[in-house]
């Protein structure tokens, strides 16, 4: 008999919703979808390496009314496929009582949430994170976009799904590579303001990496708890939400310099992000270099480096940054650190700072 499932609430008020975590919810899938929904057609976006594994299952368990496949890959989370989904979901019926399903890793939840948001100006919408990146982060919180030329993520909708379902035996199916890119989303929190689970991760990284169940269940509870806690307080990032982004705007400007072409991933990004930004802290005179040392340490002890080279020069890379999302009024905008577990909003840097900075790191580095 399993375990049942942790249960997590987003306090968002007529638009709360619950996560489920556990292992094997997909064994039971019917009850989340079909008992729960009964009214509700159910439109499934996946992608090419998901849907062999897992989309008959949920054939066999629920009745699919129509699917979408996206090639798997952050170069198709673009305007084409959007409106690629939105086209195929209407002429097979959708209507607004109707429920989107993604049923995937990020990229596969961010589109499907924005089409959600876009068909009928907004229809159900269920989260099915299948890769550790997703389950802790990207779906929950109801940030759903596409990325332009211009950026990542410029184009999308704040949209709350209805509950998100994380089934922790979807793990054991991804590639290493993919793991230890997940990784880097969990690492944030502990970065943002929980030194305590940065003390943790330090002795049980490897289990959490090798996907030991109390250990995974652990770390990703955790994090699913940290974001619901900010989400709740400001769902639409006009303050505190900011700080999830910690690492972020480093990160896309190097997604950004990819072009998307998956030699970077989203979690690695996010990696080397969370280092330039505790490295520009301390650059700044605003965090001890010993905890740059320890987390460097951290980073060394686990093997989490991404195996990627810098290409741009300083100068592309703010212009990369300026296009931002958080940035107004002409201003950068960074989350930076005073240490290890103590994030804060910095508007207090200009594009000339910044690129000082990075001059100083890619030598560095």
């Amino acid at each position: 008999m399993k375990p049942d499932p942790t249960q997590i609430d987003i306090d968002l008020g007529v638009r709360s919703y619950p996560i489920y975590i556990g292992r094997g919810l997909l064994d039971g899938i019917e009850h989340y979808l079909g008992h729960n929904y009964p009214s509700s057609r159910l439109f499934v976006v996946t992608d090419d390496q998901v849907a062999p594994i897992y989309l008959s299952k949920l054939k066999d368990a629920v009745k699919i009314h129509a699917h979408y496949t996206l090639p798997a890959g952050e170069g198709s989370k673009n305007l084409d496929h959007w409106q690629d989904i939105c086209l195929h979901f209407l002429s097979a019926g959708i209507t607004r009582k109707d429920m989107i399903v993604a049923l995937g890793g990020g990229v596969v939840g961010d589109i499907a949430g924005f089409a959600a948001a876009s068909i009928m100006r907004g229809t159900g919408f269920i989260q099915i994170p299948t890769t550790l990146l997703a389950q802790v982060d990207s779906a929950v919180g109801g940030k759903t976009a596409v990325n332009t030329p211009a950026g990542k993520n410029l184009i999308g909708s704040f949209y709350q799904p209805q509950c998100v379902i994380s089934d922790l035996s979807t793990l054991t199916t991804l590639p290493e590579r993919q793991i230890r890119a997940g990784y880097g989303e969990v690492l944030k929190y502990a970065l943002i303001d929980n030194p305590d689970f940065f003390n943790w991760l330090e002795n049980n990284t490897d289990a959490v990496l090798q996907l030991d169940d109390n250990a995974l269940a652990y770390a990703v509870g955790l994090s699913c708890r940290a974001k619901a806690d900010i989400v709740s307080r400001d769902e639409t990032e006009q303050g505190v939400r900011a700080l999830l982004n910690l690492g972020h705007t480093f990160a896309h400007a190097l997604e950004a310099e990819g072009g998307y072409d998956g030699r970077l991933l989203h979690g690695e990004a996010v990696l080397i992000g969370l280092d330039m930004a505790l490295a520009a802290s301390v650059h700044f005179g605003l965090a001890p270099v010993a905890d740059l040392k320890r987390l460097r340490r951290h980073y060394e002890t686990h093997d989490l480096w991404p195996e990627y080279q810098i290409q741009s020069s300083p100068a592309q890379l703010v212009t990369l940054m300026q296009g931002d999302k958080k940035h107004s009024a002409g201003q950068m905008t960074f989350i930076l650190m005073h240490g290890i577990g103590q994030a804060f909003i910095c508007r207090k840097r200009n594009a000339s700072q910044i690129e000082d900075f990075l001059a100083q790191y890619l030598k560095e580095r």
